[in-house]
Formats: C-alpha cells, sequence, structure tokens
C-alpha cells in the first residue's frame, strides 16, 4: 500500500470511527427518552389527522425532503401515505416570499397558511440559530403546533424556544447531520410500526 493509500485509509476509518463515537453517544438514556418522546409526539399528531411538516436550510435542507418522502411514501411497510410536508420544497413560494419579505419568513409564511394545531414542526440546524428555523418554530408555537428541534454543537437559540430540542452530542457538523439522518430514521420506522 503506499503511503498516500494509508493515509487516505487512516483518514476513512478516523471518521467512520467519528461517526460511531456520536451515534454510541446517542444511545445513552437521555437521548433514547427525547427520541420516544419525539416518536409519541409523532404518532399522536398523525392518529388526530395533523401533518408533520419539516424545514431546515442546506443539508438540513435534504434532510427534511428525505424524511418526508420517508413518511408519505414508506419506510420498511407497506402502508397508506402519512402526511409530511417539507417547507423546503417548493421554490416558487421560497423565492417569493424571500424576494418580497425576507429569507427569514420563508418557512413562517408557509407554516401561516398550512399549519394547523393538530400538526407537528420538525426544525432542523446543525448550529439551531438558523433565523428562519428559529422564526418558524416561533410562529407555529403560536399556532399551538408542537415543535421539534434537531441541533447539534451548544443547541443554539433552538433549545430555548423548540418544545423538545435533541442536541446532537458533536461540535462537526458533518457528524451532526449523520446523526441527524439516522435520528429521522428511527423516528419513520418507529412512527410507521405504532400507527399503520
Amino acid at each position: 500500500m503506499s503511503t498516500q493509500n494509508a493515509k487516505i485509509s487512516l483518514k476513512v476509518k478516523t471518521i467512520l470511527q467519528e461517526s460511531i463515537t456520536v451515534k454510541e453517544r446517542l444511545k445513552e438514556k437521555c437521548y433514547t427518552d427525547l427520541i420516544s418522546k419525539i416518536v409519541d409526539l409523532a404518532v399522536e399528531c398523525l392518529k388526530n389527522k395533523g401533518k408533520i411538516m419539516l424545514c431546515g436550510n442546506g443539508g438540513s435542507a435534504a434532510d427534511t425532503q428525505h424524511l418526508a418522502a420517508e413518511f408519505v411514501n414508506r419506510f420498511k411497510k407497506e402502508r397508506v401515505p402519512l402526511p409530511a410536508l417539507a417547507l423546503t420544497t417548493d421554490t416558487s413560494i421560497i423565492t417569493s416570499i424571500a424576494n418580497d419579505y425576507s429569507y427569514s419568513e420563508i418557512f413562517t409564511k408557509q407554516i401561516l397558511a398550512l399549519g394547523k394545531k393538530e400538526d407537528i414542526l420538525i426544525a432542523i440546524s446543525t448550529s439551531g440559530n438558523a433565523e428562519n428555523v428559529l422564526a418558524a418554530v416561533e410562529t407555529a408555537k403560536q399556532i399551538g403546533i408542537k415543535t421539534i428541534a434537531l441541533t447539534g454543537k451548544d443547541g443554539g437559540g433552538l433549545k430555548e424556544v423548540a418544545d423538545i430540542c435533541l442536541i446532537v452530542p458533536s461540535n462537526d457538523t458533518a457528524r451532526i447531520q449523520e446523526a441527524h439522518i439516522t435520528i429521522g430514521h428511527i423516528i419513520c420506522e418507529t412512527v410507521e410500526e405504532e400507527v399503520v
């Protein structure tokens, strides 16, 4: 093995171990309890004819779309579609709001138009400080929508405003995002088993 290949191999092993370490921390009781609470809220929402709305920016926006698709289509079992909506997908709505008002309102206006108190909002931000995500959570709470934040680092402002804030125990954005999608998959699989 060349020196270059050995260096790359070591880097790959280091990154994989970092990801594993973060996920091992998530197995701790407080994190499993928080994930259980999120599942309970999602199940209650769906049983009460509500929907799951999701928002985030960048990689977190992609995660919201991924998770909404898992709810609407299926995760592991054949079942009826579950109502979920990624507030990141309609470029005409997003760009018109950002152009006419501000980027910080791209989710709030959608929540005001589409949200109802039976719904839940899952807000994803690795820092917990995304202005538009914070505004979305505050708006959802004004309507009576239960709010869940998936964050990292120190939780940022979301830890102060969300009903439930799960702070991934890492300061590395990539490791936080990997944990968010793992948490999202756990929620999808567990909700699918409980609701169907």
